[in-house]
């Protein structure tokens, strides 16, 4: 007898993560939160054009890309900015029409648990958008949990060439789809406690990886990207009144546009976090975690097909 899996087990088994099938050239976007005017602004600097039109069920995003390229969004497109729902419009319209790929972020996945009637708690930005959904039809909630539902939290892309992360991704989970590489995807590394500000504590992951695969992320905020150990985090907290950033790939070219105003504050300040400390009992001290491949889920062979 086969046993039934829930709702959360059948959504991880349907989204694949293994995209080394979608070939570039792209434009990877930065964490939007709802700044649509900067969103428009940095896509047409990139060549890209969008205009929204319609109100209601009716509103849709009406766009073109430059020959050849599509945006890849990293995630956390909703929550704490003041245009929610233009920015899914924009998304689910750009991928739609074969202009753009999308990564789920914690922000989105929080949401889609909240739209599907799941207990959520709502803050950290999504009252925000739930009262920006106030007045809108229905449409754009059943369009979103039904698009958000098909994402993963990471994909490896273009042959194997780049991967991209909401938060992070350790080179033992490329291409994989399991609980730990899914939550690693939408959350990096934490501790499962908060911090002095209240907030999840984070651990640099990016400080180990040692893996030949370039991750591009978001989810923490910093004022400029900086490659570390070939990562690269793109989220510079425009909703934060900073920039919202693009990265150019193959070209490793970063773009960016300003952002118009400040729309939340930033309680844990711009920048990475320290990496995760361990104790080594042979020197009594303090060392950081190193990338192992005991993130791979146990008993899991490496059944990734090679991509020529």
């Amino acid at each position: 007898m086969t046993k039934k899996q829930n709702p959360a087990e059948e959504r991880r088994a349907a989204v694949s993560t293994d995209w080394r099938h979608e070939r570039g050239p792209f434009d990877f976007i930065g964490d939007v939160h709802g700044c649509v005017d900067e969103l428009i602004a940095l896509l047409e600097k990139l060549g890209y054009t969008v205009r929204l039109e319609g109100k209601g069920d009716d509103r849709r995003a009406i766009t073109t890309a430059p020959n050849g390229r599509r945006a890849v969004f990293v995630g956390d497109l909703i929550d704490r900015g003041p245009a929610s729902p233009d920015a899914l419009r924009i998304a689910m319209d750009m991928v739609e029409n074969g202009h753009a790929l999308m990564i789920l972020g914690n922000h989105d996945d929080k949401f889609l648990r909240w739209l599907k009637g799941n207990t959520v708690k709502i803050g950290a930005g999504l009252e925000r958008t739930i009262s920006q959904l106030e007045g809108e039809g229905d449409a754009i909630k059943t369009r979103a949990q039904a698009f958000l539902a098909t994402l993963p939290s990471h994909a490896w892309l273009d042959g194997g060439a780049v991967a991209v992360a909401h938060a992070g991704i350790r080179e033992s989970m490329l291409g994989r789809n399991f609980p730990r590489a899914r939550d690693f995807g939408l959350y990096g590394e934490t501790s499962g406690r908060v911090d002095a500000n209240g907030v999840p504590e984070r651990f640099n992951w990016a400080a180990d990886y040692r893996g030949p695969v370039p991750v591009i992320f978001g989810h923490t905020p910093v004022q400029e990207p900086e490659w570390q150990n070939n990562t690269l985090c793109i989220d510079t907290g425009c909703v934060y009144g900073n920039t919202l950033t693009a990265l150019r790939w193959p070209e490793r070219e970063i773009v960016s546009v300003p952002a118009k105003e400040s729309h939340a504050v930033l309680k844990r300040g711009f920048g990475l976090p320290p990496p995760r400390p361990v104790f080594d009992p042979a020197t009594a001290k303090i060392v950081p975690v190193p990338d192992t491949p005991d993130e791979v889920e146990p008993q899991q062979p490496d059944s990734r097909p090679k991509v020529g």
